[in-house]
């Protein structure tokens, strides 16, 4: 899912004069280690672009030195590695694999994830980075909140949006952009807190439902089915205010878009890209030192430096831009939520018809 990628600005790499971390020093820390005789290829599923670069080029090599293996990318979204890990459950082409959390969680519930062995690195991250269970960890984070046209709210004199609630307020008639719930992680995560402020959970949906047509329902201008257009719609002044991550906001004003993000008072919601061991794998030791290595701190900080993937874990040293940003999520993080996504996993089909019916019809 494109949608769910977790990038910052693409100058953010190239404006940070130096890196705390090179892969040159990874290499270095590796060296001390002794590579086995034999060399053994590990698959690790993730997205390709921006994040498969940064892997391959600054982090794999390290462990490949470490411990004599070759580690090669299976590219494919979140989806397309869930169905080749489902198709191959019971002889594992792949070892590890990358998924948005939703999905993983999904996946765990298959059978797909082996427990990940405890390590310091494990008991480092964020707790919501630890999936039930310790079958998964985070290895990069981001959240869904509040976005709005720093241009129109300027001329209009309207003070930053707070609460889930300004979604409502009347002064944002036909000005909100909605994405939409069965297409959208952020359309998904912004109906799911309005839900809760109207007093129900992720197993119940009644509430959000129920009150949506008379509250935010007649403010939406348009419901995308991702968020590509809100570049092109704030530009024109059409869109106000509408879901996002800050890194998709930090993407848009690296190209002069004017737009900043707001935690919204109730809290964001977690979105995560988390790491699984595959069980039945065929290396099953190697790949538990894998997972341990992506969480560590040398690792995490050359993913941010070159991949601007938002560590889960606190201790990875940040520079420059990166350093700001990761103080600001770890603030955020503070009153943030992660989904139920046992329930939203299992009657997401069913809302995704009632939101056709009822609220995008």
């Amino acid at each position: 899912r494109k949608e769910t990628t977790m990038t910052f600005s693409p100058r953010f790499a190239s404006r940070t004069r130096r890196a705390l971390v090179t892969a040159a020093a990874l290499t270095a820390v590796a060296a001390a280690g002794s590579a086995t005789a034999q060399t053994k290829t590990l698959y690790i599923g993730m997205n390709g672009g921006t994040m498969e670069k940064a892997y391959t080029q600054y982090v794999f090599p390290a462990f490949e030195k470490l411990h004599g293996v070759k580690v090669v990318v299976v590219p494919g979204t979140s989806s397309d590695i869930l169905a080749k890990a489902q198709a191959n459950k019971d002889k594992p082409q792949m070892h590890v694999m990358f998924l948005d959390d939703g999905i993983m969680v999904r996946a765990m519930g298959m059978g797909l994830c082996e427990k990940q062995k405890p390590n310091p690195h494990l008991n480092d991250i964020y707790p919501a980075a630890r999936f039930k269970d310790d079958l998964a960890s985070g290895v990069s984070l981001g959240m869904t909140g509040i976005a709005y046209n720093t241009k129109m709210f300027a001329e209009k004199g309207w003070a930053a949006p707070t609460s889930w609630m300004d979604f409502a307020d009347p002064k944002y008639k036909g000005k909100v952009v909605f994405q939409s719930m069965p297409s959208s992680s952020f359309g998904l995560h912004g109906f799911l807190m309005f839900n809760r402020i109207q007093g129900g959970n992720d197993k119940n949906v009644e509430p959000g439902f129920n009150n949506w047509a008379k509250t935010i329902g007649p403010n939406v201008l348009e419901y995308i089915p991702s968020s590509a257009k809100i570049s092109e719609m704030v530009q024109t002044g059409e869109a106000a205010i509408f879901p996002l991550t800050p890194t998709s906001v930090a993407a848009l004003k690296a190209k002069g878009i004017p737009v900043e993000y707001a935690q919204p008072k109730e809290g964001s919601v977690v979105l995560m890209t988390g790491q699984c061991v595959i069980a039945k794998n065929s290396e099953p030791e190697l790949a538990q030192k894998l997972a341990e290595f992506l969480l560590s701190p040398l690792a995490q900080a050359n993913v941010l430096q070159f991949g601007a993937q938002i560590p889960t874990n606190p201790k990875a040293p940040a520079v420059g831009e990166g350093a700001a940003q990761v103080a600001q999520i770890s603030q955020w993080m503070k009153n943030a939520v992660t989904l139920d996504w046992d329930s939203v996993n299992a009657n997401r089909p069913a809302w995704n018809a009632r939101w056709n019916k009822t609220i995008e019809r």
